[in-house]
């Protein structure tokens, strides 16, 4: 197994490649000081596994995890942190990252989490368990909701988009060269096909309530 480590404390560094490579004898390590250095050997040495601290020169970990899931670099991300919140958290995973660590527990823990990160499988801190169930949770909605909206046509889509910015019918209407009938007919197509209530004010509802996923939502 080929595996990066990128950290700016090289001490922090030693202890945990001396923990390593205990645990896996035939472990080949990459070790790096900074961001900029982390994604250039990975793109170049190919790691199986990488281990990023977020508090790093020059690129963040969280900076590189997004770009080894944007570019789809052959690499599985360990992030390493202090860091303890559950925003954090969420922003690790959100990158793409398959493991979130918290640094005061990297001896006892970073062993098994390879073990798990190398079956293809998710690993937090049991510390912050809470808050990656919370996250899982929040991204499955999402994804229900984007199964909804993809249902919709490009009529209905426009539509909802401008009832989201507080139009009234008459005015998306005017805005879509539209009937204010034919608007009131999407209206009530996008409530059939998001399943909302048959109540006047459920679409408002269900947009309140959903603001923030459907603003992360790019494709929306």
């Amino acid at each position: 197994m080929k595996l990066l480590i990128a950290d700016d404390h090289p001490i922090f560094r030693k202890g945990l490649i001396d923990i390593l490579e205990i645990a896996f004898p035939k472990i080949t390590i990459i070790e790096c000081k900074d961001g900029k250095e982390a994604l250039m050997k990975i793109k170049k040495e190919k790691p199986s596994i990488s281990i990023l601290d977020i508090n790093m020169p020059e690129l963040s970990g969280l900076e590189v995890s997004s770009i080894v899931t944007k570019e789809k670099l052959p690499t599985r991300v360990i992030i390493l942190t202090m860091y303890r919140d559950r925003e954090m958290v969420k922003k690790a995973m959100k990158t793409g990252a398959y493991s979130y660590i918290l640094k005061d527990f990297a001896a006892t823990e970073i062993i098994d989490c390879i073990e798990k990160v190398s079956a293809d499988k998710k690993y937090v801190s049991t510390e912050l368990q809470a808050f990656y169930l919370d996250f899982v949770q929040e991204d499955k909605k999402k994804q229900e909701m984007l199964n909804k909206l993809k249902k919709l046509s490009q009529a209905e889509l426009k539509t909802l988009k401008l009832v989201c910015n507080h139009k009234s019918t008459k005015e998306i209407a005017e805005v879509l060269f539209l009937s204010d009938k034919t608007i009131e007919n999407y209206r009530s197509k996008i409530c059939q096909k998001l399943q909302l209530p048959p109540r006047n004010n459920s679409l408002m509802l269900w947009i309140s309530e959903n603001k923030d996923l459907l603003l992360e939502i790019s494709e929306f």
